[in-house]
């Protein structure tokens, strides 16, 4: 079985057999973690999410509270907190909770080390260069910017000189040339591939992986004065994850646990550390390689890049407490074409929402259910499969549905996102043309035909709901309660349920209610507050009594 992985720099989720990985900050950037996972499950997939922080956060709080603090506590009251948020405001949850402090972490790391150093990869040597502190790498004088900056970060690399121990990185340079041609898939997307060939083709230079000035982390096995750095200890923590609780920690009990993985997915500032130091590491040690590794963008703000100084960045939290999760998670995964750099406007943000959730999902259900209470008795007339029979919008949906099925499974997100509008876009047109308002008062004939169009619709709303549960799964369950189902039977359906015909005759549906409501922009909001206020000032006539009426 893969592994499927989504990573970056504070958390790890993994989903078996399909492991996914992901460490995104902000949140707005773990969108594809639950859509996998969701998918994944709705395909019967068995998923284990787990998360993972970094001990290097440690360093990192020491040196940002004041010394009476124990940053230790507080680092492990943090890590917990910030993973209560993915849960309660992302719907984004987790079944394991890693550290790379885990004692059975630091097993494997040194069994990794030490496996490494007896294939002759690792040395003792001085090194002096120019190092990026954010990036923890050194950086070529011919790659940076002016004053030596990080292209990166935007701020000045420190020249260092250190007495560690490197990997043997150049050793392996014509085999990742000789990976790179056999599998172009390797990275995707394709443009990514064309930096991580040009990486190895302008040299690759062995990289440091011990510390002497860190009195944290893992004790370099062969010299306890000298601490594994960053790469050698964060990245094994894709195979370590893989015990269980009750599992002996080696690192060959790990790996036959679930390596290699299937897919790596992490931020394009992190590539060349999965795609040229982690691939390289992994044959130093003989262990197999990942199938793929997937690198994302980045998101801007109105077309900027984020940052304090602008006074530009957007919080998470803050989208999610006014629209919702569902909203957010549409609009990042709809909007932002995966693997590409996206820009977050707010005025587009509610465009769209309107536009897809409220308007073409959301209003086609009630107007929809609607006309089923007052023709109907919120009953349907036949089972979905019957008034469908000979009818093109039923082969128009199956279509669409493996359309999305397929973008799902080639993590094109977005194209999967805009398919299942499309069977909104048609469910919305179908029922425009049918008119089944005007058919109920014709009677007779015209009266049958418009109770199958209503089922008809319905059922197509049922399948929206599961083709979409990965993206929106609030929307979803909504949809599915307005349709009469429990919450668990909602629960219980997976993708093989996207089949025509689930809804059937003399099933009572929901009273109709908003399933999404409409967002109001800044302009419209002062409008209707203006018109309130007008509304107010006005004299109102006396009312008659009831008598009177």
């Amino acid at each position: 079985m893969g592994v499927m992985h989504l990573y970056s720099q504070l958390h790890f989720i993994t989903l078996m057999p399909l492991l996914i990985w992901a460490v995104l900050i902000p949140p707005l950037l773990l969108m594809p973690l639950p859509v996998f996972r969701g998918y994944l499950r709705r395909k019967l997939y068995s998923s284990q999410a787990q998360m993972n922080t970094e001990r290097r956060l440690l360093l990192q709080l020491q040196l940002m509270v004041p010394a009476q603090v124990n940053t230790a506590i507080l680092y492990h009251k943090l890590i917990k907190l910030y993973g209560k948020m993915y849960i309660l405001q992302f719907d984004i949850s987790y079944d394991k909770f890693i550290r790379t402090t885990d004692p059975k972490h630091e097993a494997v790391v040194k069994e990794f080390y030490s496996r490494v150093l007896a294939n002759g990869d690792i040395y003792r040597a001085d090194y002096e260069g120019l190092y990026c502190v954010n990036c923890e790498e050194y950086k070529d004088e011919k790659d940076l910017l002016a004053n030596n900056c990080c292209p990166t970060h935007l701020k000045p690399c420190v020249r260092r000189k250190e007495d560690n121990y490197f990997f043997a990185l150049s050793k392996y340079q014509q085999q990742l040339e000789e990976i790179l041609r056999q599998n172009p898939g390797f990275v995707q997307p394709s443009y990514r591939l064309n930096e991580v060939q040009g990486w190895i083709k302008s040299g690759l230079k062995d990289f440091s992986i011990s510390r002497a000035s860190v009195d944290w982390g893992i004790a370099v096995p062969n010299d306890p004065k000298q601490t594994i750095y960053v790469w050698f200890d964060a990245l094994l923590g894709y195979v370590s994850a893989l015990l269980e609780d009750n599992e002996l920690a080696s690192l060959e009990t790990a790996i036959s646990s679930g390596w290699p993985a299937s897919l790596h997915l992490i931020g394009k500032d992190i590539l060349r550390f999965h795609a040229v130091y982690w691939p390289a590491m992994l044959m130093s040690a003989g262990i197999g390689l990942p199938k793929m590794v997937f690198g994302h963008g980045f998101l801007t703000k109105d077309g900027m890049k984020m940052g304090k100084s602008l006074g530009n960045t957007l919080e998470p939290t803050d989208l999610v407490q006014r629209f919702g999760p569902d909203a957010v998670r549409y609009f990042f995964l709809r909007e932002v074409e995966f693997g590409n750099d996206g820009d977050y406007s707010e005025e587009r943000f509610i465009n769209v929402i309107n536009a897809h959730l409220a308007n073409a999902i959301g209003n086609l259900l009630n107007r929809t259910l609607g006309l089923l209470k007052k023709n109907c008795q919120s009953t349907l007339a036949v089972d979905s499969y019957v008034a469908a029979e000979g009818n093109k919008f039923k082969a128009t949906v199956e279509k669409l549905v493996e359309k999305a099925r397929v973008h799902y499974e080639n993590l094109e997100l977005s194209a999967a996102c805009e398919t299942v509008l499309e069977i909104g876009n048609a469910g919305n047109s179908y029922i425009d043309e049918q008119a089944p308002w005007s058919l109920f008062k014709k009677g007779e004939t015209a009266f049958e035909t418009a109770a199958k169009d209503l089922v008809i619709i319905l059922e197509a709303m049922r399948i929206i709901a599961i083709a979409l549960s990965p993206v929106t799964p609030g929307l979803s369950l909504r949809i599915y309660s307005q349709l009469g189902y429990t919450e668990d039977q909602f629960n219980a359906v997976n993708w093989s349920d996207t089949k025509w015909g689930g809804l059937k005759a003399g099933q009572v549906m929901a009273q109709p209610t908003p399933i999404f409501a409409r967002i109001e922009d800044a302009t419209e909001a002062e409008t209707k507050g203006a018109a309130t206020k007008k509304v107010k000032k006005e004299k109102v006539p006396k009312s008659k009594s009831p008598v009177e009426a």
